[in-house]
C-alpha cells in the first residue's frame, strides 16, 4: 500500500520528509516528490503549493503516477468554532467549497456536493489525536482560494456553510479523491481564528506554523502505524 501525504507549505510537510527512510527525491510538475518508509508504510509527501488548483493537480499525480492508494492532507486553518482552539485539530468528516457554485461542479464525476472523509482514516486520526493528547473534534472544513483573515468575511462563510474552519485545499483534494475512489481524510491544526488578529499574525509578521505543524506531524505518523 503506498500513502499519498500532503501539506501546502513546506513547512507543512518537511518534518514528514525529516522521518522518511529509504529516501528518493523527484520532481515532477514543480513539485518534489519524496518516496521512502515511515513507520514502516510506503510513503509519498509533497507539498502542492498553495490553493485549489494546485491541491488537485498534485492530488492526480499522487494517486497516477506514485500509485497512492490512500490520501492524508496535513497542515494549518483557521478556527472556526468554539468548539476548540489554537493548536487543536480538526479532522474532515466532511469536506466542502465555500466559493463555488456547487449546482455546476456537482454534475461532473464523483457528483456530490461535500466531500465525505474516509471512515477508516478518520478513526485512525481520531485514535492517533488521543495518543498524541491533542484535543480533536472530527467536523466540517471549508475551502476557498482566499486566505480568510477579517470578521465580516468569516461572518459570511459561516452563515453559507456553518465549517468548523476554514482553509484553501482540502475540498480539491477530496473531490480529486474521491474522483478515483481514493480514500481520503484532511487534517488541519489550527493555527489562529481567521479574522484580523490571524491575518496579522500569520501574514503581516510572517508568523512561524512550525509549533503547529509538529502537532499534525506526530499525528499523521501515528496514523500510518494504524493503517
Amino acid at each position: 500500500m503506498v500513502i499519498g501525504i500532503m501539506g501546502a507549505m513546506p513547512e507543512e510537510v518537511d518534518q514528514l520528509c525529516a522521518r522518511l527512510s529509504e529516501v528518493t527525491v523527484e520532481e515532477y510538475g514543480g513539485v518534489c516528490y519524496h518516496r521512502g518508509s515511515l513507520a514502516g508504510r510506503q510513503a509519498v509527501v509533497c507539498c502542492a503549493g498553495m490553493g485549489k488548483a494546485n491541491a488537485a493537480a498534485t492530488t492526480q499525480v499522487l494517486i497516477t503516477k506514485y500509485g497512492a492508494e490512500k490520501i492524508i492532507f496535513s497542515g494549518v486553518a483557521g478556527n472556526m468554532t468554539n468548539k476548540i482552539g489554537i493548536g487543536d485539530v480538526v479532522i474532515g468528516q466532511t469536506v466542502l467549497y465555500h466559493d463555488a457554485d456547487m449546482d455546476m461542479l456537482d454534475q461532473n464525476p464523483p457528483y456530490l456536493d461535500e466531500y465525505p472523509g474516509d471512515p477508516a482514516l478518520i478513526a485512525a486520526a481520531q485514535a492517533a489525536c488521543a495518543q498524541a493528547g491533542v484535543k480533536a473534534i472530527a467536523g466540517r472544513i471549508a475551502t476557498g482560494d482566499r486566505f480568510v483573515g477579517d470578521t465580516e468575511t468569516k461572518r459570511k462563510i459561516e452563515a453559507a456553510c456553518h465549517p468548523d474552519c476554514v482553509e484553501m485545499e482540502g475540498a480539491a483534494v477530496s473531490q480529486i479523491a474521491a474522483k478515483n475512489g481514493v480514500p481520503c481524510v484532511i487534517l488541519r491544526a489550527m493555527s489562529d481564528n481567521a479574522d484580523e488578529d490571524g491575518y496579522e499574525v500569520l501574514v503581516v509578521r510572517d508568523f512561524s506554523i512550525k509549533e503547529y505543524v509538529a502537532i499534525a506531524t506526530r499525528i499523521v505518523a501515528a496514523m500510518i502505524e494504524r493503517l
